[in-house]
């Protein structure tokens, strides 16, 4: 039920999510709803459905840095992110996940959902495969004073998968160096396949001569 509730909780506020706060609350193992309590305070502490739709939007719609796509995180506005998503996709699809329309695969709130779905090892494995990109998120939300920030400190403690530092994003279709986590960096099973073949989860890196001096671009949530 966490990544359920975290799925919901990270998700555009709507009325009938704001009916369910004291629900999702009651969901959760103490331990993760003493860390949540921020953002429901914050949530609760709202005078009205908008006023909390405009907190969402001011935190992840513009702020590009808070973006609640993953993949906008470490390929920017690169080609690798459009394959990526596919890959992604066609996982959700594996599973049974139809996709929103309108809604990229690679929103945290649906990747939640998806992890909420499936057998516990096999979340955990796609979850340690994300947190390098999540924990980056987290990370901007808190120092900007976010609560959503708390949501992330939660997935953290979901895995044992230490995060590592994550370049800036490129920028356009530029030369890119690859780092790959997860199984497919050498464990036995791959995280991601598409058309029948395996691919891990990667992380691109930007070109090494240009990681230090070239500013990282996000993207809107949308």
């Amino acid at each position: 039920m966490t990544y359920t509730v975290l799925s919901a909780l990270l998700a555009y506020p709507d009325a009938e999510m704001v009916a369910a706060l004291p629900e999702l609350r009651s969901a959760l193992a103490p331990a993760d709803a003493a860390t949540l309590a921020p953002l429901f305070a914050m949530m609760e502490g709202k005078p009205d459905l908008i006023a909390l739709q405009e907190e969402y939007v001011a935190t992840f719609d513009r702020r590009p840095a808070h973006s609640l796509h993953l993949f906008e995180h470490v390929h920017g506005e690169s080609r690798d992110r459009g394959q990526a998503m596919v890959n992604l996709r066609e996982e959700y699809l594996r599973h049974g996940l139809e996709p929103r329309p309108g809604e990229l695969p690679d929103y945290v709130p649906m990747f939640l959902e998806f992890l909420g779905q499936l057998p516990a090892p096999r979340a955990a494995v796609l979850l340690g495969d994300a947190i390098h990109v999540l924990a980056r998120i987290g990370d901007k939300l808190d120092a900007a004073g976010s609560p959503y920030a708390r949501a992330f400190d939660v997935l953290r403690r979901l895995t044992d998968v230490q995060p590592q530092a994550l370049p800036e994003p490129p920028e356009g279709d530029m030369e890119e160096g690859m780092v790959t986590f997860g199984p497919g960096a050498g464990m036995a099973e791959p995280v991601l396949r598409a058309h029948g073949q395996p691919q891990p989860v990667r992380f691109h890196a930007t070109d090494p001569r240009r990681a230090a001096t070239g500013p990282g671009k996000g993207g809107n949530h949308g």
